[in-house]
């Protein structure tokens, strides 16, 4: 019997399962080290368009490792979801620096490794010390700056050709001369247009002496001329992403500043003040860890939820003699909910 077309229905892919596959695609390709960071994808019709960002270890290939993890997320994903995906953009976030297993020494003969040439650039970059800060490009005030000054020479100029050819002058510069010689100092047109002039000099200034990239981190460099930087939002990660293996701590909001870094960690269950020092302690050992030229101060702040010296939640399943006594004992009725941890604790101890 066939059905339809009509009657056959449709297949949606959400853009939402496209960026997992994507995710998972790229890890599968990933190098020893490195991890997935972020991924986006947008569907459109039949075609679907993925991009991930990836943290990869230091020293690597990067062109090559990029064109393995585009080519397996693109083909992948273009197979487990039935999508053509003519593109996959690959966005390397940042550069992770592999320390040297303990113990592990390259013989004399043996040429060193991946891991032994990390190793070996970690402790480097932090003999070198600081290195120079990234500067903006500044592309697009310059182009503006470029284009705006090019045309009015242009202009100029030919019209002073023009007039010294023995031709009459521009009507532009006649009437920019016959309003300039009737308008003074105090006329309003003549302050707002000051005021203009002012804001964009001090506009090109700005970005002539400010080094800009305020969302990155100088990072400390092997050599006197390599320069390196880490996202602020790259590091929030890593600090969150630790500070959440904490037993007791629930939920974590990480905010890295050039010169501080602010950790807001949620207590779910066990001593606040113990779960304060395990967090502390864990974020110690991982700031040094990001390789920044200068660590940002640390400021640790607690929100204690709920019943904070509960007991973690236990997934054990009862044991027979534990069920057997539970299906004897009588149902007790429901117990308000401020009652719940005392009705426990006296069932325990019966």
């Amino acid at each position: 019997m066939t059905v339809p077309a009509a009657g056959r229905g449709t297949t949606t892919v959400a853009p939402r399962a496209v960026r997992r596959i994507a995710e998972r695609a790229a890890t599968e390709a990933l190098p020893d080290g490195g991890a997935v960071t972020r991924g986006s994808a947008s569907v459109r019709g039949a075609t679907a368009r993925v991009t991930v960002g990836v943290r990869l270890p230091y020293p690597i290939q990067t062109d090559e490792a990029a064109g393995r993890i585009r080519e397996r997320a693109r083909t992948r994903t273009a197979a487990l979801t039935g999508l053509s995906v003519p593109h996959a953009d690959i966005r390397i976030d940042a550069l992770s620096v592999l320390a040297l297993p303990p113990g592990r020494k390259p013989s004399a003969g043996e040429p060193p490794g991946p891991d032994d040439a990390a190793g070996a650039a970690k402790h480097t970059v932090r003999r070198s010390g600081r290195g120079g800060r990234i500067r903006a490009q500044r592309r697009i005030p310059a182009v503006l700056t470029a284009a705006v000054a090019a045309t009015g020479c242009a202009l100029l100029l030919v019209d002073v050709v023009a007039v010294r050819l023995g031709g009459t002058p521009a009507a532009w510069r006649m009437w920019l001369v016959d309003w300039a010689s009737t308008h003074g100092p105090t006329d309003t047109a003549v302050r707002v247009g000051g005021v203009l002039a002012a804001l964009t000099g001090i506009w090109l200034l700005g970005c002539a002496l400010l080094p800009g990239h305020g969302r990155r981190l100088t990072m400390a460099v092997p050599a006197p001329l390599l320069r390196a930087a880490l996202d602020r939002s790259a590091a929030a990660r890593v600090v969150q992403d630790r500070a959440a293996t904490v037993a007791g701590v629930v939920r974590v909001r990480v905010s890295v500043r050039r010169r501080r870094a602010r950790v807001l960690a949620e207590v779910g269950y066990g001593d606040p003040e113990q779960v304060r020092a395990e967090v502390l302690r864990v974020l110690a050992t991982t700031l040094p860890e990001l390789g920044l030229a200068r660590n940002p101060a640390l400021r640790v702040s607690m929100r204690v939820l709920r019943e904070p010296h509960g007991q973690p939640p236990s997934i054990e399943e009862p044991t027979e003699s534990m069920a057997g006594s539970t299906t004897a004992a009588p149902t007790p009725a429901p117990a308000p909910a401020s009652a719940s941890a005392s009705a426990s604790a006296e069932l325990m101890k019966d």
